[in-house]
């Protein structure tokens, strides 16, 4: 783990909602998170942020002048470097990754490149052009489509085996989109805080792991541990930490993965890198840290004093 600081940290801000499509992620979990942090000791002040990037944010953290930001901000603008930049400007120190591990992990393609330069095993993709999706079938079904800087499962598309039409994107997609090798198997996630694995969750649907799943109740089971073979576990926990590692992460991550079992160790792909995982006490990051545990309380306590390490 990083070591501790001299400095201490009485007040907290806890930023949340924004302008992305994970809107109400942000503020469930930017409301527990204050919540916890209360209870681990902090004077805590939530500033729930609009739809316009940027707003009023600069104004509000210096009438607030807290010691330290915690980011529950998800996706566009709040995880991809945007925010960091600001609080970097600042001077503030803040929770989860930095600016360019952030911008780096929202940009899938640009993620890939950094997984590949450290001998991660990754699916093959292309950037393509959605009018031109929509037309024709730019890989060979099965494949998927998304957008290359989301996160959430928002905008996702499966075309399947034996697909005659290529798939009709929504209009609020991006021009330019992921179209990527679809990779079968079990849906496997593992955490990483500072500088070591914690453990491996299987997380089970009934369809495939979408926004609706990820977030409504009962959209899905999680079994943790996940009953794995041991080199399928071993590899999971030294993937996620290699990948938090190449991307130049800190704090909190949490790396997803599809394992085909009928294909041994070969058959395990990581998918990405979630710089700010979910933070309510039964989101999956949460979750594997109270596996280990560390309750969500002293969770807070330890991501609050990782930010001040990283000042």
């Amino acid at each position: 783990m990083t070591g501790r600081s001299s400095r201490t940290a009485h007040t907290v801000a806890v930023l949340m909602g924004g302008p992305s499509a994970e809107r109400e992620v942000s503020l469930s979990s930017g409301r527990e998170c204050a919540a916890a942090l209360r209870v681990a000791g902090y004077d805590v002040i939530e500033i729930e942020l609009g739809a316009s990037r940027g707003g009023d944010i600069v104004a509000r953290l210096a009438e607030a002048r807290p010691d330290v930001v915690f980011n529950a901000l998800h996706g566009r603008w709040g995880e991809d470097g945007c925010v960091q930049g600001i609080l970097e400007w600042l001077g503030l120190p803040y929770t989860h990754s930095g600016v360019m591990a952030s911008a780096m992990a929202m940009d899938k393609t640009v993620a890939k490149s950094a997984f590949r330069a450290a001998g991660l095993p990754v699916l093959e993709s292309v950037i393509a052009d959605a009018v031109d999706v929509g037309r024709n079938h730019v890989l060979v079904p099965p494949y998927v489509v998304k957008p290359n800087n989301e996160g959430s499962s928002v905008g996702i598309y499966i075309v399947h085996d034996g697909a005659n039409a290529p798939p009709q994107l929504a209009d609020t997609m991006p021009a330019s989109v992921m179209v990527e090798t679809y990779a079968p198997g079990r849906e496997l996630t593992t955490t990483v805080m500072g500088d070591r694995a914690l453990c491996v969750t299987e997380i089970i649907t009934d369809g495939w792991y979408d926004y609706d799943a990820k977030y409504k109740e009962g959209g899905s089971r999680h079994v943790l541990p996940a009953e794995l073979p041991g080199d399928i576990t071993e590899a999971c926990l030294d993937y996620a930490l290699r990948a938090h590692r190449a991307l130049g992460c800190r704090g909190l991550t949490r790396t997803d993965f599809r394992w085909d079992e009928a294909r041994g160790l070969d058959g395990l792909i990581l998918l990405e890198v979630n710089t700010q995982p979910g933070m309510t006490p039964t989101s999956l990051a949460p979750e594997q840290a109270a596996h280990m545990g560390i309750d969500f309380p002293a969770l807070m306590r330890w991501m609050v004093e990782d930010a001040l390490c990283h000042s």
